[in-house]
């Protein structure tokens, strides 16, 4: 059974929602949209955030983090090289009439150059020829990339080749999008500079950054972008400006124009309308649950460091919060035992997600008390 408790967040700068209160909405014309800041983790925008679409050129970021993962474990290295096939040459390379990289049929090519190939040029044909040398084939490596993202999170994404061409299985989400690119930028600190690098000249061939928004001086450092017929223009990007990192993922668009100008106008508003508010201090009691068969009644609930709100500058959001916790918690407790979460809410829009900690133990209480607390366990089963 779930205990919820219910209460007003930061009444120095937020109230509780109130009937008839309403958050504050952006319009934006994507069909899917997901916004986040990065240190607090803040939702600021979210519209069909779950809602499937195909995820085009923006599966090369799975590509990337699959690849990035196996140097980080030492199972390739940069000077690794692998052998352009014809499948990949010709799928991939200058016959397919895509975005590639001009690898020469049946050459070897280093894993360093490949991944640039990727990230800053957008390749194909550098997808599929890391793929083959990885995993021996495009579908065995795509059914890696979907065990991955499960292994991330990312639940609701598959993958059904290495480049994000159309594929009847493949899709993706607009949340699992930016999920993605946080872990890329968190965990790749070495590697994540590629997309912001604006060209690459590699066997002569010299190639501008495909990122739409890296040329507009606005602060983005990534991530890519991408077009399905059908489900239109889609892009993932990040943001830092003034110590403040944005994620967004977009879908749904009907132009490349338009999804410049829109992500462009929704990253300005991220970065302008808001500020960083820490709703309780490290180590400040969020709240308390309670301990059936203890030494104590109650143990305070703590998050770990401070929680902190990414709220808007002019017109404070009206916050509220839950505590949920798995009830009965039982002794004995242990300090900093794992036991719920903090729900932070502006109306009825979830902005964060705190797990909470016990600040204290609690000990094993008498038969007394534990016969007292089991007895007030079952009369609250009943009811």
């Amino acid at each position: 059974m779930l205990a919820l408790l219910t209460f007003c967040v930061g009444a120095s700068s937020a109230h509780a929602a109130g009937p008839g209160d309403a958050a504050p909405i952006f319009a934006t014309k994507a069909r899917q949209v997901y916004m986040v800041e990065a240190k607090s983790g803040t939702v600021l925008l979210a519209d069909n955030e779950n809602q499937a679409f195909p995820p085009a050129s923006l599966a090369k970021l799975m590509t990337m983090d699959l690849v990035f993962d196996a140097l980080k474990k030492g199972e390739i290295t940069p000077d690794t090289t692998y052998r352009v096939s014809e499948n990949s040459w010709r799928k991939g390379g200058a016959p397919s009439g895509t975005a590639t990289m001009f690898a020469a049929l049946k050459s070897e090519i280093r894993v360093e150059d490949l991944i640039k190939g990727v990230v800053i040029q957008n390749a194909n044909d550098a997808c599929m020829i890391l793929a083959e040398g990885m995993a021996g084939s495009d579908a065995l490596f795509a059914s890696r990339l979907t065990d991955r993202a499960k292994d991330l999170g990312l639940s609701r994404s598959l993958f059904g080749n290495s480049t994000g061409m159309p594929d009847a299985e493949s899709r993706t989400t607009a949340r699992d999008m930016v999920e993605l690119a946080r872990h890329i930028q968190t965990a790749y600190p070495e590697y994540y500079g590629l997309y912001a690098q604006p060209d690459f000249t590699w066997n002569k061939i010299f190639q501008r950054n495909k990122n739409p928004l890296l040329g507009l001086n606005i602060g983005v450092d990534g991530l890519g972008a991408g077009f399905a017929e059908g489900s239109g223009f889609a892009i993932v990007v990040s943001v830092e400006r003034n110590g403040t990192r944005l994620f967004l993922a977009m879908g749904g668009l009907s132009s490349d124009k338009e999804r410049a100008e829109e992500a462009k106008r929704v990253l300005e508003w991220g970065l302008t309308s808001f500020e960083n508010k820490v709703v309780f201090t490290d180590g400040e009691p969020v709240g308390q649950a309670s301990v059936y068969g203890g030494d104590q009644g109650r143990v305070d609930l703590v998050a770990k460091g401070p929680v902190e709100l990414y709220v808007p500058t002019n017109n404070p959001e009206r916050l509220s919060a839950r505590i949920v916790y798995r009830w009965p918690l039982r002794a004995p407790v242990v300090e900093g035992q794992d036991v719920g979460t903090l729900k932070i809410y502006s109306g009825e829009r979830l902005l964060r997600d705190v797990p909470l900690y016990t600040a204290g133990a609690v000990g094993t209480g008498s038969l007394v008390s534990q016969a007292s607390d089991a007895l007030m366990e079952m009369m609250f089963f009943w009811l």
